[in-house]
């Protein structure tokens, strides 16, 4: 790896991405911390940099691609093109779809998909001249076991997810990765700015221990180290991904039956 290289991180302002921001600046890498909350982002800042870490702040919207662009641009010139993009930016209610507004089902579109597409065409190009670079994209189990009442939210996942599939396959030969790590049920802030969602979770999904974003931040960095297309943590969560591709109709009857109902 070379000397104090950059990554991006987005969603950095709390949870896995800020989690994920520290490690990666305990371990050599200077950070852009992207995220809407300026104050969390300044707060950061100087908690990387009191540890001996170097950080800059980029408080924006990444679902404004028009501030995107002119983020990237700010990040060539005060330090130069990232070698690793993490898109952690992510939000949303889970409701039935005749529950959901308007606005929150563009909100949602906005955080993960369009915020994860804005910033690695900001930085894509930078990764195919330079034959190296990695993206790694955090997504939910949603998109690949999908469970009643999360209906926009659902539909946003697999939109990182067509997304992460596709680049791998741009990408083939270019020396750039794409990764997609799928966490399960993280203790972060989630489910406090998004009330009345965790009775969504079904009952199955209590077969998957709750992981903290610290621990979340470790898998990420590990996936760095040694890029792999597709990784499930925690263990359990490997394990249902599994039963789904083996035997897709009884674990969607079983994820039916003990989710929610109309």
């Amino acid at each position: 790896m070379l000397d104090h290289p950059i990554a991006v991180i987005t969603g950095a302002s709390s949870g896995i991405g800020a989690a994920t921001a520290r490690a990666l600046a305990s371990h050599g890498w200077r950070v852009v911390l992207v995220a809407r909350r300026a104050s969390r982002l300044d707060g950061l800042v100087r908690e990387i940099s009191a540890a001996g870490g170097e950080a800059i702040a980029e408080p924006l919207d990444a679902a404004d691609g028009g501030a995107v662009l002119a983020m990237a641009e700010r990040v060539r010139a005060a330090w130069g093109a990232p070698l690793l993009v993490v898109n952690s930016a992510g939000a949303g209610v889970w409701r039935f779809l005749e529950e959901t507004s308007p606005e929150q089902i563009v909100d949602m579109m906005g955080a993960p998909y369009l915020a994860a597409a804005n910033t690695t065409c900001a930085f894509i190009a930078d990764m195919l001249a330079a034959g190296r670079g990695h993206l790694v994209h955090v997504g939910s189990p949603a998109s690949v076991m999908p469970w009643p009442g999360a209906t926009a939210y659902t539909a946003s996942r697999w939109a990182l997810r067509g997304l992460h599939e596709a680049l791998h396959m741009d990408l083939v030969g270019t020396g750039v990765r794409t990764s997609m790590v799928y966490l399960g049920e993280v203790s972060s802030e989630y489910f406090e700015a998004n009330p009345d969602s965790r009775e969504h979770i079904p009952e199955i999904g209590s077969w998957i221990p709750v992981s903290t974003p610290e621990r979340c931040a470790e898998v990420i960095l590990g996936v760095v180290r040694r890029p792999r297309r597709v990784v499930f943590y925690p263990f359990a969560l490997r394990l249902m991904a599994w039963m789904a591709a083996i035997a897709p109709g009884p674990t969607r009857r079983l994820i039916a039956r003990t989710g929610r109902r109309h």
